[in-house]
């Protein structure tokens, strides 16, 4: 047996048939559930695998899940590997000039689509010539064209239930479509054996990775059953769907909701003994405070061990505010990327006053991205990380080139965070080099003044970004959203909470209250928007301020 996630996920099957595998709760919606023990999850993912080979399509095509979470959508993975087909994230957020894109660009032959994007997808279809089979979860809506699609129930009760298939491989690919904070989406190509050991932790996140591949049921075999895990945001974004793949390690228990109810998913976390939930920073959390000290005040977070955020950060205030709720539950900012998986967690000084700091892996540094060479303790560069690292960008040859690179005979790949590294290794992540703010010759990175806004006792979430200034290139600017029911408060007032926290060039020089931070469904910014929306803004006032 080779590193192969099929293969492995089989090995874990066949050592806990009879444990529970996946939970999935329709919310919101009828509420309704389903219940899958790992060798029903089997069976299901073998079925819908059997489909797919018997339409012809073949190892190594790509297959798309434009879906929301559920059961289909983590056994359709499954199927995918069990048949060597690539699966493909889609964007269920994509209108149809960006699902053209997408489809196209990742040569997309098969689309497994909830019934509800039965629209989009019609309209995307005349320009994607290589997408020939399709297969739909759910009725469409009255009046939506039906299209040529096989009903996904049919599909499975058509396929068999047993294994069965061809040898598999270490090299077979996982691709993961990210749109990142600019530009059109692109799909990181991984194989997973290095996706196992990078993004799943080599079956164990917590302790030493497993030596050979047959070790991981050896310890799912040997160790009891009993962890919770809660991937609350979209398995559309990867981090979702490796946190479910790392409970499937561990032989765990996985639970989903459709969609993200904040009242729901704390009945949830009470009523499943949830032990680990993951989100996305503050725009997942604060609902869940807000519920908590509302209709949901005495909520039982007993069972609960852990809650982790990837792709956005906790801020001090928020995890300040849930510690004080639930106080013997362990906040974790992690950080990772779907370039890179996973590279370290967030120390306990780490906040407005120290910067994000980080314990690295040992396969994380900082280097120079013009020499590629290691920074020394106390300079600048961008993080990268060596060995397990994807094979590059699906058909992007040239940003490939800009972000992976060969130094001593091994692959890196270069991200786009910013940070410094001190004499203990403790890495302090400055921001996204495509996000920082240049005024006046000075860099300011937009998490760092997030951070210290969102202290503010009125402010709910907010973006910072750069707009132009005829004086000092650009200026920062804040776009708001304030806690319901409270005065908006001043500019002034603004930049007075910032002064004892951030240095006078980075203090916002424009403030614009918004009714809502615009964020993806995951939770991650949407720089993009609050750019635009600042400088339509200062454009409407007129707006050149002086630096104070």
């Amino acid at each position: 047996m080779e590193y192969n996630l099929a293969d492995l996920f089989e090995s874990v099957v066949d050592v806990v048939p009879d444990r529970e595998a996946l939970v999935y709760i329709d919310h919101p919606g009828t509420g309704a559930q389903r219940r899958l023990r790992y060798a029903e999850l089997d069976a299901a993912a073998n079925r819908i695998a059997h489909h797919l080979l018997e339409a012809g399509i073949g190892p190594g095509e790509h297959l798309g899940l434009h879906l929301y979470n559920g059961i289909e959508y983590l056994q359709t993975v499954l199927g995918c590997l069990k048949a060597r087909i690539v699966p493909v994230n889609v964007n269920y957020r994509y209108v149809e000039d960006e699902l053209v894109h997408l489809y196209r660009d990742a040569d997309l032959t098969a689309l497994v689509f909830d019934a509800e994007f039965t629209q989009r997808v019609a309209a995307a279809l005349p320009r994607t010539e290589m997408l020939r089979h399709l297969v739909r979860v759910g009725t469409p809506p009255e009046g939506v064209p039906r299209l040529d699609a096989v009903d996904f129930a049919e599909a499975e009760a058509g396929g068999s239930p047993r294994r069965g298939f061809a040898p598999r491989s270490a090299d077979d690919q996982f691709i993961i479509y990210t749109g990142g904070t600019t530009g059109m989406p692109k799909g990181v190509m991984w194989r997973q054996e290095d996706l196992f050991f990078a993004g799943l932790g080599g079956g164990a996140p917590t302790g030493e990775p497993v030596s050979r591949p047959e070790e991981l049921a050896e310890r799912v075999a040997a160790g009891g059953d009993g962890i919770t895990f809660f991937p609350i945001p979209p398995l559309m974004h990867g981090t979702s769907t490796l946190t479910a793949f790392i409970g499937f390690n561990f032989g765990q228990r996985v639970v989903l909701h459709r969609k993200f109810v904040p009242l729901e998913v704390l009945r949830t976390i009470e009523r499943e003994k949830v032990t680990s939930v993951s989100l996305v920073g503050d725009a997942m959390l604060r609902p869940l405070i807000d519920a908590l000290n509302g209709p949901l005040k005495g909520c039982d977070l007993s069972a609960l061990f852990s809650v982790s955020s990837s792709g956005a950060i906790m801020s001090d205030s928020v995890r300040e505010e849930f510690g004080a709720l639930a106080p013997s539950v362990l906040l974790l900012n992690n950080f990772g990327s779907s370039e890179s998986g996973f590279n370290g967690t967030a120390t306990d000084d780490s906040g407005p006053a120290t910067g994000f700091r980080l314990r690295v892996n040992a396969r994380t540094t900082v280097v120079d991205p013009a020499t590629y060479e290691p920074v020394k303790p106390g300079g600048t560069g961008r993080v990268a990380q060596h060995g397990h690292v994807p094979l590059g960008y699906y058909k992007d040859p040239a940003k490939s080139a800009e972000t992976f690179f060969e130094r001593d005979g091994e692959r890196w790949v270069l991200l786009g965070d910013m940070a410094t590294v001190d004499e203990d290794g403790i890495v302090t992540v400055l921001g996204r080099g495509s996000q920082c703010i240049n005024t006046g010759g000075e860099k300011v990175y937009p998490e760092e003044v997030e951070q210290a806004l969102k202290a503010h006792p009125d402010v709910y979430d907010a973006l910072v970004a750069g707009v132009p200034d005829r004086t000092w290139g650009n200026q920062v600017a804040a776009v708001v959203q304030l806690r319901k029911g409270v005065p908006a408060p001043s500019l002034d007032a603004i930049r007075s909470h910032c002064r004892s926290r951030l240095a006078g060039y980075k203090i916002p020089r424009q403030l614009v209250i918004a009714e809502e931070i615009r964020r993806s469904p995951s939770g991650k910014a949407d720089y993009r928007w609050a750019r635009a929306v600042a400088s339509e803004a200062a454009g409407a006032a007129g707006l050149t301020e002086n630096r104070g």
